[in-house]
This record gives structure tokens, sequence and C-alpha cells, in this order.
């Protein structure tokens, strides 16, 4: 797939369709090209090796509905849009992850495309593992397991559509020009064509629809994305730092308390009447007030 060149599209940065040079080192989209292309590789070393076939990330990584839900084991529904399938799975996704990632990255900037690329892959994940809910259908069941960012770059291609709709875009193969819109349509209608005629990989194409769904109401509502932007390294150190404090207030508040009860104790009954600790909270107290 490749974009027309237009004059908004041709500058440098993580924006644009430019190319590789359209990518910064900064770039979201070049490093989750960058996590996907070494999982790949560790995927090729693990699986190939006699005793190391269970450190494979798509062993422990890939989306199956009894170990991500009915054990607990969450992480999953993120994990298994690094894995892919085969080479071609994986060249596929990264294109359409390459060629339409970075418009939306410079749109909402790197942290909303971030939440944004992850939640669409869990809701592939997440519709995927609902249609277990009807075997009959044959599309999702708990033999099944889900790999890929499919789920994702479908999120992508439906934000785009949805807020670039007109923009020109053009096939690779075959080298057919057509809007955003008219892409996007094409691409689930073949998902939903999959799924009725029982695709092989009819739980893959729940999974295109799953991250469309998702990429759908986050283009059409992207205030939902805003709990992103304050999303940093030092959030919770601030949070850690706040409840400690509030913590130290309540102890602070704890200890006067019970020095007010001590006084009232001493003028009621005589220092005698005080225990031992008693009287080492009272001397403490005494000691920090004349410093």
């Amino acid at each position: 797939m490749s974009w027309d060149h237009r004059d908004y599209n041709r500058g440098g940065g993580a924006g644009g369709f430019g190319g590789i040079r359209g990518l910064s080192t900064h770039s979201v989209v070049m490093w989750l090209i960058v996590a996907n292309f070494a999982v790949f590789i560790l995927n090729g070393v693990f699986l190939g090796a006699m005793r190391g076939s269970l450190l494979a990330p798509v062993v422990w990584g890939n989306f199956n509905i009894p170990q991500a839900i009915h054990g607990g084991q969450v992480w999953r529904f993120v994990t298994y849009q690094f894995n892919h399938a085969g080479f071609m799975h994986f060249v596929f996704n990264m294109i359409g992850l390459y060629f339409f990632g970075p418009l939306l990255e410079q749109w909402w900037g790197p942290k909303r495309f971030l939440a944004f690329y992850l939640l669409c892959g869990s809701a592939g994940a997440a519709v995927a593992a609902a249609f277990s809910l009807f075997p009959a259908m044959g599309v999702f069941d708990q033999n099944s397991i889900l790999i890929g960012a499919s789920g994702a770059v479908f999120g992508i291609l439906v934000a785009c559509a949805v807020l670039f709709p007109k923009q020109r875009v053009q096939l690779i193969f075959p080298p057919v020009p057509m809007t955003m819109r008219t892409m996007a349509l094409v691409f689930l209608g073949i998902s939903v064509l999959s799924i009725l005629a029982g695709s092989a990989n009819a739980g893959g194409e729940a999974a295109h629809l799953g991250g469309a769904a998702l990429g759908f109401l986050l283009a059409a509502r992207p205030g939902l994305l805003a709990w992103a932007d304050g999303v940093s390294p030092n959030t919770f150190k601030v949070r850690v730092v706040s409840q400690k404090r509030e913590k130290a207030a309540l102890r602070e508040g704890a200890s006067e308390a019970e020095i007010d009860r001590i006084l009232a104790k001493v003028s009621a009954q005589g220092l005698q009447s005080l225990t031992s600790k008693e009287k080492k909270m009272l001397n403490r107290e005494t000691e920090r007030k004349q410093r």
C-alpha cells in the first residue's frame, strides 16, 4: 500500500508517508516495528532450539482463552500483538503500520497513539474471545490461539478512514487507487465475508473487526484517549510521594492526639501516672518543639 504525495505528508519527523525517512528514532511507529521484528527473530531462534522452545515469546505471549481469561494471564491481550505466524504475516502487518501509523501518531501525539494501538489490539482479542460464546459459528473456541498485530493495524486503518476519508491511497497489489474510506470498507468487507464463509482464519478476522470497531470509536471520540497524555515515568513516583505524605500527615495527626491525651492524664493524675512509653513519647515531643 502506498500513499499519494501530499504537501502535508512531505515533512520529516514521525509523521508523513515518506518512507523510512519519515520515521525518527523517537517515533512510536518505528519502535513498534523494531519490537515486532525483535520478537519475530526471538521466535525463530527459540522455536528452532531443542531446549529453548518454552522460552519463545509465542509460547508465553499468544492469546488463548484458557490462559488469558480463565488463568488470569491478562498480559496476553497485549503480548499476542507482537507475535506472528510467519514471515508474510509479519511483513503485511508491518507494512500497514509503517504506511498508516505515522499519520495518526502525528495527529494525536506519541502517547495517545501508543495507547490507541495497544487498545485496538486488545479489543481484537476480546472480540475474538466473545465469538467463543457462539461455538456453532466455528470462529474461535477454547482451543484457538490468536497472534498478530492485525487487530491494531485494522484499528489504525479505520481511524485513518474516519479522520481522512477522502485521502487518495493505492494498493501495492493490485495497484488500484481509491480513497481511504473505500480501502477500509474493502478490507472490512473481506473480514466479514471470511467469517461468514467459515474461513480457517475466522478468529483472526474477528480480531480485525474488534480492532476496527474500537479504532472507529476512538477516532470519532478522541477525548477517550485524553488520559494517555498524563502518563509518564514520573506518574507513579508522584503518586507514591503523595501517598507517603498523606500517611505521614495521618501519623502526625494521630501523634498530636496522643500527646493531648497524655497531657490531659498528667493534668488529672500527675506525672507519676504515666507509663514508660507515655513518658518517652512526651519527652520526644518536648525535644521536637525545642528544636
